[in-house]
């Protein structure tokens, strides 16, 4: 039975052999299984998108040799003839078709587990598709490996890059004309210091990126859970903190003579004085569910009213914070929102538009009061949001469909275009429209690693 039967049926409306169809038979309570540590993954084939129409594949690691799966939907048996077994190494495979009318959203698929017994659930998620518009006009210009996010001064831009996993050994930093895209200087990060098992430390490389008024280039080593300096003007380095200065840096953002970063899962904005590269005191988030720990990830101020918007990856929230004192003034709660990353800000309605990875939608907030005004499907896993101010619209990268989206502070997708392979980050440019930053999906992908420059049509 294919999840198009699952996903029309209820359980009340199945036989009870189709209920136990493909399940071993064995008494309750026999079995016990002990540290159970299977773990299972559903995603388009190719790691692509899964749409209506598409097909799904569902994977397991971790289990027991032999151990049989039966995967459920709604009830009914995805897993048709027999269950799936785990081969020698623990792991299996399974593909299921997508019906072409199934509505975008979370399915949970439960997983019945022998031998010993365990159950578990993954979430199968169905991504909306939407179709090109609006007129668009796109410059684009390939760049090194590994692009992350990209910052501007006004009279340049600043890009980051960094490949592979840790050790990480190649990372640039480079600084651009804005109107052509052409690469004005670029630098390397230093050598990181071995790690304390021996391990090789690789470089410091360069994630997140911002510019201060002092002509400096503040980025995030992530890798190395610290934060670097460089000058704006030639990118040599000003200064290298200490590994551990910050855990898991993600955004830095430059204003009023202060730099803020934040500190991915952690309930912690740490702030630096731009003039003498010291460390201040930190800004403490927190959560307004009980019992919940606020984790930051994207960031947005408000130069206007020395505000800063900071989503929480952990609790679907976004708070806000006067930057003045230093204060967290409000909490709101975004249970339409699911793994929330990017976050923007629209002072002219002073609504806050927040990206939700795991439900693919951007959720419209009134600002003053929390309440979500409006919730638009974005595509597969939205990531980063910019605010265009010139034209009134906040674009949103969304990796996982390659996309890039423009939504009005009403709810409505004004224009959609295909950006290159998974957009990361962006920025409002000065005079309308934005700048992204994509990274590629292998050395042969001729969209990816590129910075486009769009900006609307007259």
């Amino acid at each position: 039975m294919s999840l198009a039967t699952a996903l029309r049926s209820g359980v009340c409306g199945i036989a009870l052999s189709t209920l136990m169809a493909g399940a071993a038979l064995c008494d309750p309570f026999t079995g016990l299984a002990k540290g159970f540590e299977g773990q299972m993954i559903a995603e388009g084939l190719k790691r692509a998108p899964i749409t209506a129409g598409s097909t799904a594949e569902v994977r397991g690691k971790g289990f027991l040799p032999g151990q049989s799966v039966t995967l459920r939907q709604n009830g009914v048996v995805l897993n048709e003839g027999a269950p799936l077994t785990a081969n020698d190494k623990g792991e299996f495979r399974t593909e299921v078709s997508i019906p072409e009318g199934a509505e975008p959203g979370l399915y949970p698929v439960v997983a019945e587990i022998a031998d010993p017994a365990y159950a578990m659930t993954v979430d199968l998620k169905v991504s909306p598709v939407l179709p090109d518009s609006g007129p668009l006009d796109v410059a684009s210009q390939k760049l090194a490996p590994g692009l992350y996010q990209v910052a501007s001064s006004g009279d340049a831009l600043y890009v980051t890059s960094a490949v592979g996993r840790p050790p990480v050994t190649e990372s640039k930093l480079l600084k651009l004309d804005p109107q052509t895209l052409e690469i004005l200087a670029e630098t390397s990060p230093q050598e990181a210091p071995d790690a304390p098992d021996g391990r090789d430390g690789g470089v410091f490389a360069v994630y997140g990126v911002g510019v201060d008024a002092q002509g400096q280039v503040w980025t995030t080593n992530t890798r190395q859970n610290t934060v670097a300096v460089y000058s704006a003007e030639d990118l040599s380095l000003v200064k290298q903190f200490d590994a551990g200065a910050v855990p898991h840096p993600r955004d830095a953002l430059a204003h009023d003579g202060k730099v803020y970063v934040s500190a991915t899962f952690e309930p912690t904005i740490h702030v630096f004085d731009a003039a003498t590269l010291e460390e201040l005191a930190p800004i403490e988030l927190s959560s307004g569910k009980r019992g919940e720990r606020f984790g930051t990830a994207s960031m947005h101020i408000d130069t206007q009213s020395d505000t800063l918007y900071v989503v929480s990856l952990d609790t679907d929230e976004v708070a806000t914070v006067d930057l003045t004192t230093g204060e967290e003034t409000s909490v709101y709660a975004l249970p339409l929102s699911k793994r929330t990353i990017g976050v923007g800000y629209d002072a002219e309605t002073n609504r806050i538009f927040t990206a939700g990875m795991n439900t693919d939608n951007v959720l419209v907030v009134d600002a003053a009061t929390g309440e979500t005004l409006h919730d638009v499907p974005v595509g597969a896993a939205p990531l980063n949001i910019a605010f265009d101010a010139v034209n009134g619209l906040a674009w949103v990268a969304v990796r996982g469909s390659d996309s890039l989206v423009a939504v009005s502070p009403e709810g409505e997708v004004v224009a959609k275009t295909q950006i290159g392979s998974f957009p990361n980050h962006l920025i409002a440019a000065a005079d309308g429209g934005v700048y992204v930053v994509n990274k590629s999906k292998g050395a042969e992908d001729a969209s990816g690693d590129h910075i486009t420059h769009v900006t609307l049509k007259p």
